[in-house]
């Protein structure tokens, strides 16, 4: 059971809700709930704003404030076989570019 008020879904189906009734002298505790796996990379950038007290306006719909240079959102790959490795990686055969000869180890006295 739930003990807030539901203010809002994202194009996501995560569904924000806000204390009933706050404390006195206390900010208005907002949450979350996550329509599947709990990732903090879901929430929309204007949501994230209303979470954080950032602005008290509820976003009436997020896939509006997409710009058309914006990507389709990917969750945190960290920690899977998806997650970024870079040229010279362990997982990528470990290979990596020759020194340029620009760097100098440090030689205690």
């Amino acid at each position: 059971m739930v003990f807030g008020k539901e203010v809002g879904r994202d194009s996501q189906a995560n569904v924000y809700y806000c204390a009933k009734r706050p404390a006195a002298g206390a900010k208005q505790k907002r949450w979350v709930l996550y329509d599947g796996k709990a990732e903090a990379s879901r929430v929309p950038p204007a949501w994230h704003s209303w979470l954080h007290h950032t602005t008290n306006d509820i976003p009436t719909d997020d896939v509006d404030r997409q710009w058309e240079w914006q990507r389709a959102h990917v969750p945190n790959m960290t920690g899977t076989g998806g997650a970024y490795q870079p040229p010279g990686h362990v997982e990528k055969g470990g290979v990596r570019a020759s020194a340029t000869g620009d760097y100098e180890p440090w030689k205690p006295s």
